[in-house]
């Protein structure tokens, strides 16, 4: 399937050629296959992914919240990784996955996003960025990308929400949550959640669930950055560290 053809057919955007060189296989796919699905001691391709990322709708805008925790296994690489990629003043998304994946793409789409808008002197809606990501991704479809992503926004139709992964698939929803740790959070946001909530309600809710599944996923932890997409853009609320939001709780509950 080709990628320029499809971009320029949904949404109006002509990018440039981009491609990666493909591995020195006849069936690169394949190849990917074999190794991700063999126990052997050779085998170098093998994800080993968690996080929790978070971002839900609600009567003023979109609450976007994630972890900071980067993962290779049971070794933890790194707990300040920006989870969400600013895609321009109207948009955000979200990594889970591979880290290079998930930032590779997004700023990819960043690319495409200011091409749009410099050619149709309007900003990109949500849905069109969205899939011009799921567009992209689609062609690599079963080599080996690992991706997670939700892309949120506020546009005509007012805010946006939209899951986008690696192979293609892309759905609309009001919440969505992604990673290892996001049972616990869905746990939390189903207790809390109501569309009418006041915005420090819904940053308290955002903060909680991340807090609770980064306490509960060994792979998830560091701090919570949350952000509020608005109607003029979003703005970064907070930046707050898990531990010392579950010791607080604690003491308040006894």
């Amino acid at each position: 399937m080709d990628c320029g053809s499809l971009l320029s057919t949904d949404t109006g955007v002509m990018p440039e050629e981009e491609s990666f060189e493909y591995l020195p296989h006849t069936d690169p796919a394949t190849f990917v296959n074999e190794f991700q699905n063999t126990t052997s001691a050779d085998n170098k391709i093998k994800f080993h992914t968690g996080t929790t990322t978070l971002a839900f709708k609600f009567k003023h805008g979109v609450i976007v919240a994630v972890d900071s925790r980067a993962t290779a296994g049971s070794y933890i690489a790194s707990q300040t990784v920006k989870k969400v990629i600013e895609i321009n003043p109207y948009l955000l998304g979200t990594m889970a996955g591979g880290a290079a994946d998930c930032s590779f793409w997004e700023r990819l789409l960043a690319k495409q996003c200011r091409i749009y808008q410099l050619r149709n002197r309007e900003r990109i809606s949500v849905a069109a960025a969205s899939k011009i990501l799921s567009n992209m991704v689609y062609q690599y479809k079963g080599m080996g990308l690992s991706m997670g992503t939700m892309v949120c926004g506020w546009d005509k139709r007012g805010p946006g929400l939209y899951y986008v992964d690696s192979d293609g698939q892309r759905t609309t929803n009001y919440m969505f949550s992604v990673g290892s740790g996001s049972t616990y959070a869905y746990g939390v946001m189903d207790t809390g959640y109501k569309y009418e909530m006041s915005v420090e309600d819904a940053c308290d809710l955002g903060r909680k669930a991340i807090m609770h599944a980064a306490h509960r996923d060994a792979m998830s932890g560091g701090v919570v950055n949350l952000y509020h997409m608005k109607q003029d853009g979003w703005v970064k609320v907070s930046q707050t560290d898990v531990s010392q939001m579950y010791y607080q709780s604690l003491e308040e509950r006894n």
